[in-house]
């Protein structure tokens, strides 16, 4: 697929088919997350590939399976989300932030070795790592996209990140940033409209 009809393609997709994913396939994905920038050429970077649903329904046990219209609608309000299309977009991802990853083919956890505490850095340059991870994350997405896939993410909210840690036994010294589901989008899937940016506006020209 043309790399620009990728960028065009790929879209965060939280319905699934039940599709198997080869393992040729994850390899050419994982390879892709790789190639990623890294801050230090090092790219200490590991991902548990997890399609064992009896593994994913421990991990994801701890993810809330829903929420009210009451609870969804104070959500809006509380975040300030003010925009018809960001608030599109929320309605759309909260409920479905168990389902999203359950129903996936598969569940990717990409992991970084920590060197610095990332919550507490002493400077941005101690954040150098973090930020390569989300080029290698970006690089999943696109791969995925032009395997004839989709992804989906989750910030570990509270201590998801160390219930996984124990669920999925990674070692003290990684970090995870994210839960990616990935899977084959139903052929109905809700794609939720984009914003739309005028390029002439966020482009600037020697000076802001």
């Amino acid at each position: 697929m043309d790399f620009y009809k990728v960028i065009e393609n790929r879209k965060t997709v939280r319905d699934f088919e039940q599709a198997a994913i080869s393992k040729e396939t994850f390899e050419r994905i994982i390879s892709a997350a790789l190639k990623a920038p890294t801050n230090d050429h090092m790219r200490d970077w590991h991902y548990i590939i997890i399609q064992d649903k009896r593994v994913i329904a421990k991990l994801l046990d701890i993810i809330p399976k829903g929420i009210s219209d009451e609870d969804m609608d104070a959500l809006i309000k509380d975040w300030n989300l003010s925009d018809s299309l960001q608030q599109e977009c929320y309605r759309n991802a909260v409920p479905k932030q168990y389902r999203m990853l359950f129903d996936a083919s598969a569940i990717i956890i990409p992991l970084l070795k920590q060197k610095v505490d990332l919550l507490h850095p002493d400077n941005i340059s101690h954040l150098n790592g973090f930020a390569s991870i989300w080029c290698s994350i970006e690089n999943i997405f696109l791969a995925a996209t032009a395997e004839g896939y989709a992804c989906n993410l989750r910030v570990p909210l509270g201590n998801e990140a160390e219930y996984a840690r124990g669920v999925l036994d990674f070692p003290n010294d990684y970090f995870m940033p994210c839960f990616i589901g990935i899977g084959k989008p139903q052929e109905n899937a809700p794609i939720i409209k984009q914003k739309n940016i005028d390029i002439k506006e966020r482009i600037h020209w020697d000076k802001f």
